[in-house]
């Protein structure tokens, strides 16, 4: 980045931070999530991970992943 771009650009920051000091002071403290958006996340992830589950312990998925691995163990090397 060329130096005027470099020189603009920190005039604005710093403008923004003069004019707005508290609304910039309040979003750099609000970056990450509650306990809310936690719980949320961990059960997504279970449901996520209990639907995968069941698809790879079907009959016809688990089937398959054993085909699979033993056409592998069974390849000449």
């Amino acid at each position: 980045m060329n130096r005027a771009v470099r020189v603009v650009r920190a005039g604005l920051v710093d403008g923004l931070r003069a004019k707005h000091g508290d609304l910039v002071r309040a979003a750099r403290r609000d970056t990450g999530m509650v306990t809310s958006e936690y719980a949320m996340g961990i059960i997504a992830a279970v449901g996520f991970a209990a639907v995968l589950y069941k698809v790879l312990t079907s009959g016809q998925v688990s089937g398959e992943l054993q085909d699979i691995v033993g056409r592998a163990l069974d390849v000449r090397m």
